[in-house]
């Protein structure tokens, strides 16, 4: 894992809800709207659909309790980052390398995800799974970038 406290360590983004989800090494984050190239991109889309994140943390803790694993990709949340808690940035301004963002509200597990997984993933990840963001300036994000709160 990364030497540096809050970074991304992986990117996946998805050209459709169908699709699955594939790793990039950077993508372009687009103010109000999401991350080009993704499911979700979309000009005046909902700020809690613009971007997802997840902890590294919160994937291995799941494997550890559960014995199931649980990968970045199949997580269906476009940033995994390391060495930062995302549950106390709801509400929250913070940087991703230059870019802006608000944290929105937590980003739950669905039946989906558990269908397109496995059993006990639901559960197993309430309120784990990871935090919805608002982009609110624009710029690329790329596999090594700091995450940070922005001190109010």
């Amino acid at each position: 894992m990364p030497d540096e406290p809050g970074t991304v360590i992986s990117i996946h983004i998805a050209p459709d809800f169908a699709a699955a989800t594939e790793s990039v090494d950077r993508v372009e984050a687009v103010a109000g709207t999401g991350l080009r190239g993704d499911r979700y991109f979309e000009p005046g889309s909902d700020p809690e659909r613009q971007l997802t994140l997840i902890e590294a943390e919160q994937l291995e803790d799941f494997t550890a309790r559960t014995g199931l694993e649980l990968t970045a990709s199949e997580s269906r949340r476009q940033l995994t980052t390391y060495g930062i808690r995302l549950n106390p940035l709801v509400g929250r301004r913070f940087m991703v390398g230059d870019v802006e963002c608000r944290g929105i509200e937590l980003c739950e597990p669905c039946r989906d995800l558990e269908r397109v997984t496995r059993n006990g993933v639901l559960k197993g990840m309430v309120h784990r799974a990871g935090l919805n963001a608002e982009i609110l300036t624009g710029g690329e994000i790329a596999v090594g970038a700091r995450v940070r709160p922005i001190d109010d």
